[in-house]
């Protein structure tokens, strides 16, 4: 099958041969046809299945007919981060070339004049992060009466984001009679339930099982101690045949931190957080793509926003917390059909996320060394060594220990008898000088040390502040 079989119109085939594309994926083959008959979709693919370009190619098609009005967007496509709405942009200018249609914009982290002057000349497709959305239409900057066309995109990750609320209201604004088209990754009871409500009669699209990793991606996991998971990864990015690598942390500022020490190393490499604006993410993600760093250090906002081609290696550098989030960052390389790497690194906190991600996926993952052979076999115990040092140790601790105490016991016994005995006919002498004695000067307990700065900068339900005053106070007999 082609894509001329898919009923697309003349100028859309020649603008789909020229990006280089000549036969359809899965989704693209099922869902394309039945979009052109304006059927609602429910689209269940995972990432990297071009499941974008399933909906940007019928829409330009139907969108060739009509007109558009200022403030009036004739269809919608809800994004639920900036860059995976920028990412649908470039594919609407890539096939669209040869159609004469308006596209807007919308998200945070720009300058919101653009984005109003474009909605004042009247857009063809409007793509929006809800925020965004939400905020101009509560201005009366947008009207969305004249939208036919709606596009929910990673509802699953809208959902982690906490956005069905937005998308809820968005949905109760728009014409009743509608087109609307969904797409997500996995399928949970409240997607489902938001299906049920907002969605006629759909058809359902399933190529692949809900949250199942591509089976072009060679997945490894390895054992690290905790405090050398930097000089692991920097052993592995010399060793392994990385063309391009993404790797990703829970934090950000662990992202910042990790490209320094990569930076420091030699490495070319770059970052992207929730910190960075838009225009700054925008020019790393060129950098990338170019070629100028070919590792990028990024946090979750980069694991589904991220469509480049070639990256040859996915490196979580932190497991991450969420097993939805493992599929959808190892979706990073593996894609369109190309094969790809990715290496997970496991600390001795980190096995109830993998058992949740071996669970979700339905595969256990192999273990994989470090090179050199630093880490061992994934089936034994590890830390072995440790235990029979201690244990040597104890003994001897505990030899050493008793001496110091029994003898000084032994010899001090018959001087306290002796200090008790003295004490009446000192009493006067001893009692007048504590009564003026200032507090202060009783003895204390020596002091505690001082706390180091901690190594994990995550949440800390526990007390975290100084050493009350009264703890480092010690008691008389």
């Amino acid at each position: 099958m082609t894509f001329a079989d898919l009923g697309l119109s003349d100028e859309l085939l020649r603008a789909v041969t020229e990006s280089g594309y000549d036969t359809p994926t899965p989704i693209q083959a099922q869902a394309i046809p039945s979009v052109l008959m304006m059927r609602d979709i429910i689209g269940i693919a995972q990432t990297g299945t071009g499941k974008t370009a399933s909906f940007v190619l019928p829409m330009i098609d139907i969108l060739a007919h009509g007109r558009a009005r200022a403030l009036m967007p004739r269809s919608l496509i809800l994004e639920p981060t900036r860059e995976l709405a920028a990412q649908v942009a470039e594919n609407f200018e890539k096939y669209g070339k040869y159609h004469k249609l308006n596209m807007a914009l919308l998200i945070g982290g720009v300058q919101m004049g653009d984005q109003l002057k474009a909605l004042e000349k009247g857009v063809d497709v409007l793509i929006a992060t809800p925020g965004r959305l939400m905020d101009l239409f509560q201005r009366g900057k947008i009207l969305l009466n004249g939208c036919s066309m709606l596009v929910i995109d990673e509802a699953d990750r809208m959902l982690d984001m906490g956005f069905i609320p937005d998308i809820e209201e968005i949905c109760t604004k728009l014409p009743t009679q509608r087109q609307t088209l969904l797409f997500s990754a996995t399928m949970p009871p409240v997607i489902k339930k938001l299906a049920d409500k907002f969605l006629s009669n759909p058809k359902s699209i399933e190529v692949a099982r809900p949250a199942t990793a591509s089976t072009n991606i060679a997945q490894h996991l390895v054992k690290v101690d905790s405090r050398k998971k930097r000089d692991a990864l920097c052993d592995m990015l010399r060793v392994a045949d990385v063309t391009s690598a993404v790797i990703f942390c829970n934090r950000k500022t662990t992202v910042r931190d990790l490209n320094k020490a990569l930076q420091r190393q030699g490495f070319k490499s770059g970052e992207i957080h929730g910190d960075i604006d838009q225009s700054s993410r925008i020019a790393e993600l060129e950098r990338f793509r170019d070629g100028t760093v070919n590792i990028l250090v990024a946090s979750d906002v980069a694991a589904r926003g991220l469509d480049i081609k070639g990256v040859s290696h996915v490196f979580n550098f932190d497991a991450p917390w969420h097993p939805d989030d493992y599929v959808h960052r190892i979706g990073r390389t593996g894609r369109a059909g190309a094969t790809g790497v990715a290496f997970t690194f496991v600390t001795e906190s980190d096995a109830e996320a993998i058992d949740n991600i071996q669970k979700l996926i339905g595969t256990k993952i192999p273990y994989a060394p470090l090179p050199g052979g630093s880490t061992r076999d994934a089936d034994a115990p590890q830390d072995e060594p440790r235990p029979e040092k201690r244990a040597e140790a104890r003994p001897e601790s505990r030899d050493r220990k008793p001496a110091r105490r029994e003898a000084p016991a032994r010899e001090e016994r018959p001087g306290e008898e002796r200090q008790t005995e003295a004490r009446p006919a000192d009493r006067a002498r001893e009692e007048r000088p504590r009564q003026d004695r200032p507090r202060d000067d009783r003895p204390r307990a020596a002091p505690p040390p001082r706390r180091r700065d901690p190594v994990d900068e995550g949440p800390d339900d526990g007390w975290n502040g100084p050493v009350p005053h009264f703890l480092s106070v010690g008691f008389g007999e």
